[in-house]
C-alpha cells in the first residue's frame, strides 16, 4: 500500500512539474502540441499544459534586446568611404510569428543584421558625409529604423531604434585626409599672414604719414619762433645801439675779437689802433 501511495505521490508530484508553470513577466511563451503552435501566452502568471511529450514550451524574451552590429563599409554620395558601427534595439513583439520564420535569436540577428545594413547602405548613400557626420545623423536614422521595422515584422520582431555609435575613414584615406587638412590649414594661415601684412603696410604708411605732418609743422613753429626771437634779439640790439653807439661799437668790436683771438694767437697792430689803445690802458 506504501509503495502505491508513494507511486501515486510521485505521479501527481511529475504531473504537477510538467503541467503548471509560471510565466515571468520578462517571458513570453509558445505552446507547442505535437510540434505545433496552438497557444501564445504573452501575460505573466501561473499557466497549465498538458505533460510533455503532448505539449512543450518555448520560452522567448520580452524586454527590449541590443544588438551591436560589427563595423560595415559604407559608401557615401560624395563617394566617401566610410566605416559605420551601429547598434540595433530591438523587441520580440510576436513570438508565434519569429517562432515560424527565424526560430531563434542567432538567425533573427543575422536576417535583422543584414535588413539594417541594407537599409543603412541605401539612406546614407543619398547623403555626403559632412550630412552623416554631423548635420542630419538623426533624421537619417528615423529613416532607417522605420524602413528596418517594416521589413522585419514578417519576422515577429519590432525594431525600435538603430544608431549610429561611430564613423571612421578606412586607414589608406586618413592619411589623404589628414594632407588635405593639413593644406587647408596652411591656406587659412597665409590667408591671415597676408591679410595682417596687408593691415600693418597700411597702419606704417598712416603713421609716416602723420610723423611727417608732425615733423613739418613742428619745424614750421621752430621757424616761427626762431624769427619772433631774432626779431627781439634785433629790436634789443637797436635799443640798445641807439642809447649809447660807442658802448655797443666797443661790446661788438670785444665780441669780434673774442672769436678770432685765442692763446695761441699774434696781434700785430697800429699804436693808432683803439685795440691797442684799449690793451695798453690808453
Amino acid at each position: 500500500m506504501k509503495k502505491i501511495m508513494m507511486i501515486l505521490g510521485f505521479l501527481t508530484a511529475f504531473v504537477g512539474l510538467t503541467t503548471v508553470f509560471i510565466v515571468d513577466e520578462t517571458e513570453q511563451v509558445v505552446i507547442l502540441q505535437f510540434g505545433k503552435p496552438v497557444r501564445t501566452i504573452t501575460n505573466p502568471g501561473f499557466n497549465f499544459k498538458v505533460p510533455f511529450p503532448i505539449q512543450e514550451k518555448i520560452v522567448f524574451d520580452d524586454r527590449l534586446l541590443e544588438y551591436d552590429s560589427p563595423p560595415e563599409e559604407i559608401l557615401s554620395q560624395d563617394k566617401k568611404t566610410l566605416i559605420v558601427d551601429n547598434y540595433i534595439r530591438w523587441q520580440i513583439v510576436d513570438p508565434l510569428q519569429f517562432l515560424k520564420t527565424v526560430q531563434a535569436i542567432p538567425t533573427a540577428l543575422s536576417r535583422m543584421d543584414d535588413i539594417v545594413y541594407s537599409e543603412l547602405r541605401r539612406e546614407l548613400g543619398t547623403h555626403d558625409m559632412v550630412e552623416i557626420i554631423t548635420e542630419n545623423r538623426e533624421q537619417l536614422m528615423e529613416v532607417v529604423t522605420n524602413a528596418s521595422n517594416d521589413a522585419t515584422q514578417d519576422y515577429g520582431i519590432a525594431v525600435v531604434d538603430v544608431r549610429i555609435r561611430r564613423v571612421d575613414l578606412p586607414a589608406e584615406n586618413e592619411e589623404s585626409i589628414y594632407a588635405r587638412m593639413e593644406a587647408e590649414r596652411k591656406r587659412q594661415a597665409n590667408k591671415y599672414r597676408s591679410e595682417g601684412e596687408e593691415e600693418a603696410q597700411k597702419i606704417r604708411a598712416a603713421t609716416d604719414r602723420d610723423k611727417t605732418i608732425i615733423l613739418a609743422d613742428s619745424y614750421k613753429e621752430a621757424e616761427r619762433l626762431r624769427g619772433e626771437g631774432d626779431a627781439k634779439a634785433v629790436n634789443v640790439y637797436a635799443r640798445s645801439y641807439s642809447s649809447d653807439p660807442k658802448f655797443y661799437e666797443f661790446v661788438r668790436t670785444l665780441d669780434a675779437y673774442k672769436k678770432v683771438v685765442d692763446d695761441k694767437t699774434t696781434l700785430v697792430l697800429p699804436s693808432n689802433s683803439r685795440l691797442f689803445k684799449l690793451l695798453m690802458g690808453k
